[in-house]
């Protein structure tokens, strides 16, 4: 089969390039579209894999690429895939659903969120002044009604869990299968060499929605020790809220040190609202508990009580009493990563391919 792979943009390294990254292993030969491409950035995973980028392909576009969201419809429906294809997989949080595809080609979007720029855009910008929300509002509507109608193309739509299944039906009105993430439990399993080493862990991009401020307070009061892996925007923001020497920053780990921390990690902390969250899975599959704000994707990874700790308020004290509680109680880490089995990579790559042989039959 000829299958191309469409990501919205590549200039950061996440969950979502993770899901695109098995596209690339399971479709070797497919060329990527996508709007913008940061090789570094990328840790050149994609490295002769890209087709084609959009005019927006820029280092100053790529290095603040928030700035140019109202430009991206309009790249995304004049980058053009060819009529060679039979199918296309798209991996999207918004954008690569608007590519200009011949509606002759089945093409099947996995969705990992509806556009949040769109309709989650309080997430981001609720620090701006109530005068410049209401100049934007009409850029948000836009990109509302942009998303909706563009929603209509692709003929399979998949979603990251059944917390995004659920905003599709209500943003989109369509229904969606679930296809959870792919976790490589080969790569991230438990490890006897690896004792638990006292510490908590929070991993992920530094941006307002992860809520990492939460988890610094939280560790600030309780004198613990915490380890934040991942680099962002609110990195320097979260140094200054920093009053424990208990608290230290990893920005930049690669995958084998971010293995050895899940092993050696009391739990992994995830305070925020995530459509998946693809870290949590991951601690799980090497036997590591989650203390997770019970929202969004997190509720379909925890069990409560069983492979870590859900809390109910988002606010430093909700996480620190969670935080308690789970110091009270023990986990078993057999069970703990026997519940990451349903994340399996091998899983994935079965159901991606079956989903896509049947679209080019249909």
């Amino acid at each position: 089969m000829r299958i191309a792979l469409v990501h919205d943009y590549l200039n950061q390294y996440g969950g979502g390039e993770r899901v695109l990254e098995a596209f690339a292993e399971i479709f070797p030969d497919a060329p990527i579209y996508t709007l913008f491409y940061d090789a570094e950035k990328t840790f050149h995973r994609f490295q002769n894999r890209i087709q084609k980028t959009s005019f927006l392909d820029h280092p100053k576009i790529r290095n603040n690429h928030r700035a140019y969201i109202p430009l991206m419809p309009l790249a995304a429906n004049f980058l053009r895939l060819k009529q060679e294809y039979d199918v296309v997989l798209s991996s999207s949080a918004g954008f690569g659903k608007g590519f200009h595809i011949p509606k002759s080609i089945p093409h099947i979007a996995y969705c990992h969120t509806p556009l949040r720029y769109a309709w989650e855009h309080y997430q981001y910008f609720d620090h701006w002044s109530p005068l410049l929300k209401n100049f934007a509002a009409p850029a948000f509507y836009y990109l509302r009604w942009w998303d909706k109608r563009n929603s209509r193309k692709p003929q399979t739509l998949l979603a990251n869990s059944q917390y995004i299944a659920d905003k599709m039906k209500r943003y989109y009105g369509r229904e969606a299968e679930v296809v959870y993430p792919p976790v490589d439990l080969h790569f991230f399993a438990p490890n006897k060499k690896v004792p638990k080493d006292g510490y908590f862990l929070a991993v992920g991009r530094l941006i307002r929605y992860k809520r990492f401020d939460l988890v610094v307070e939280a560790f600030n009061k309780l004198q613990l020790p915490l380890v934040i892996v991942g680099n962002g925007p609110e990195l320097e923001n979260l140094k200054q809220l920093v009053r424990s020497k208990k608290i230290h920053f990893a920005p930049f780990v690669t995958d084998e040190e971010l293995r050895i921390l899940y092993n050696g990690a009391e739990a992994l902390v995830f305070p925020q609202v995530e459509d998946f969250g693809l870290v949590a899975a991951e601690a799980h599959a090497c036997g590591t508990p989650v203390i997770a704000y019970a929202e969004g994707g997190a509720k379909e990874i925890v069990e409560d009580g069983v492979t870590g700790i859900l809390f109910h308020y988002q606010t430093v004290d909700g996480l620190t009493m969670a935080i308690k509680k789970f110091m009270l109680l023990s986990f078993d880490p057999k069970i703990i990563r026997a519940s990451a089995q349903r994340f399996s990579k091998t899983k994935f790559k079965e159901r991606i391919t079956k989903i896509v042989k049947a679209a080019k039959l249909a």
